[in-house]
């Protein structure tokens, strides 16, 4: 295979990247050669201080997470940095049992309007930002099993014969609004986005939270403390050894609980597009 492998992710509780990196490893196991991947992991604020540019000779396998239905918004300008050149992109979102709406659309859209050319895409399922039942466990041994097909049908079209096209996926131009959480009385939820996690005295004061963090925006000194914006991808919840960081909010609550009443029972399936 004539192209540089190059995975990139956004992935603050490691679904994004387990697909991410699998599809990449697949795709160089097919490859049989020596093939080296060049993987950039922009989760923590450090990973986004400088944005690589690619060119023709390269593919990229780029994956974030759904939020509320749409590329994070918190990424758009990093993202918007990162320049083709030529190179071919594929696009890959994962999102936790609900929808992806017009997510994939909006990173295809993204890619190609920095020099790219997006030729295969994905949506995946991971296990729910704010939860533990919606989409658990996932990506699961089946959703590998997908990923690994999704690879294979991917080398068939970078080795074949045909002319390497824009792939078309779903999604709506204009993009929908983001997501919103309703009241009680159906109503948007006002300042959602002001809503921060707790820490209760189960902390030991590891710093874990704050190095976990893809805002940076937990005090390494106080770890009770936000000094900048929450974009609720939990990571500081789930990875915390004892439990500590939680939500108190009642509108969080009736949020998360609704969306577990309502979707927990049905399993969604990944999505390609060649």
């Amino acid at each position: 295979m004539k192209y540089n492998i190059c995975t990139m992710y956004f992935s603050p509780t490691g679904t994004t990247r387990t697909i991410v990196k699998r599809i990449g490893e697949r795709l160089a196991q097919n490859a049989g050669e020596q093939v080296t991947i060049k993987e950039h992991d922009f989760t923590l604020p450090a990973g986004r201080r400088e944005a690589p540019s690619f060119n023709g000779r390269d593919l990229l396998i780029i994956g974030v997470p759904v939020y509320a239905g749409r590329v994070p918004n918190v990424l758009l300008r990093y993202l918007n940095s990162i320049t083709g050149s030529g190179a071919l992109a594929v696009p890959v979102v994962l999102y936790g049992n609900r929808d992806y709406d017009d997510a994939l659309l909006e990173l295809k859209d993204i890619l190609e309007t920095n020099g790219f050319t997006a030729i295969a895409a994905a949506a995946f399922v991971g296990e729910h930002s704010f939860s533990v039942i919606l989409g658990a466990g996932r990506p699961d041994a089946d959703d590998i099993k997908l990923a690994d097909a999704f690879a294979d049908m991917l080398y068939h079209k970078l080795t074949g014969q045909g002319e390497l096209e824009s792939v078309r996926v779903k999604g709506n131009r204009p993009y929908r609004k983001y997501y919103t959480p309703r009241d009680e009385n159906g109503e948007p939820v006002k300042d959602f986005r002001l809503i921060t996690p707790e820490t209760s005295d189960d902390c030991i004061d590891c710093k874990t939270c704050a190095e976990v963090c893809p805002m940076g925006s937990i005090d390494f000194d106080d770890v009770s403390r936000l000094t900048g914006i929450c974009i609720k991808c939990c990571a500081c919840i789930k990875r915390c050894p004892t439990q500590a960081k939680h939500f108190t909010d009642q509108r969080f609550i009736r949020h998360k609980n609704e969306l577990e009443e309502r979707l927990a029972h049905r399993r969604r399936e990944p999505e390609c597009f060649f």
